[in-house]
């Protein structure tokens, strides 16, 4: 593919891409991606963030995808990996697509099984992380003040 061509949707990880959109925000389309994690893939393929990632070509979506594949070998720092110190493994990986959305359901259902009180709200379709629940999250018909009958 030459440099001058342009492609309207691209396929990097298993994730089609919007070619219009910038390629720091492009990157985030994919699950497990961003901001930060977007800038460093970036910046470590030596790429322009703010060219359209339609104009990739065929060399640079390689060298994005071999980055995904393993961000610690191209000298992206573990602390911005989304998986450190993995329960399973002892050790930090960064996951996308699939895998993160198997990791996440798989330590929910952890949580669960250990009744946890983080996996005992999961359970019950309540908020994990400390938001009021007075107003929020009701089911149902929503609760008011009745008013006195006037006489």
């Amino acid at each position: 593919m030459s440099q001058g061509e342009f492609r309207h949707r691209l396929r990097i990880s298993k994730t089609d891409i919007d070619g219009n959109a910038p390629l720091e925000f492009a990157l985030q389309d994919i699950k497990g991606i961003g901001k930060a994690m977007a800038k460093a893939i970036v910046r470590v393929a030596k790429l322009d963030g703010q060219r359209p990632a339609g104009y990739l070509t065929d060399e640079d979506v390689k060298k994005i995808e071999d980055i995904l594949r393993d961000p610690a070998k191209h000298g992206i720092p573990s602390w911005m990996f989304n998986r450190k110190r993995d329960p399973y493994s002892g050790e930090d990986r960064h996951l996308i697509e699939s895998d993160w959305i198997l990791a996440v359901q798989q330590d929910i259902a952890t949580m669960k099984r250990i009744r946890c009180y983080r996996g005992i709200r999961h359970e019950l379709g309540l908020p994990c992380r400390g938001q009021r629940t007075r107003s929020t999250f009701r089911r149902g018909p929503t609760v008011g003040v009745s008013r006195k009958k006037k006489k």
